[in-house]
């Protein structure tokens, strides 16, 4: 799984969090539509709305959605954060 991360996935409103692989070669709108996707797929009521985000654990950085995954400083084992 070369072009793919684990991380660590905290949904602060379900209460949840999730380990989920992510593509690198994916932008960060994408997979936040991805994951929304994904969670849904696992008959959670979850809906994606525009105003979400994707923030670092740690940093409180907020990932831009036009950027690719690679030109970020997510890897393997970060914990983020989905929020509307």
């Amino acid at each position: 799984m070369e072009n793919k991360i684990l991380i660590e996935l905290i949904v602060p409103e379900l209460e949840e969090k999730f380990d989920v692989f992510i593509p690198i070669t994916k932008r960060v709108g994408n997979v936040i539509a991805l994951l929304s996707k994904a969670i849904t797929d696992l008959g959670i009521a979850y809906d994606l709305t525009p105003s979400m985000g994707l923030y670092n654990r740690f940093t409180y950085q907020k990932y831009d959605p036009n950027d690719l995954i690679y030109n970020t400083d997510i890897m393997n084992g970060t914990i983020l954060v989905l929020v509307s």
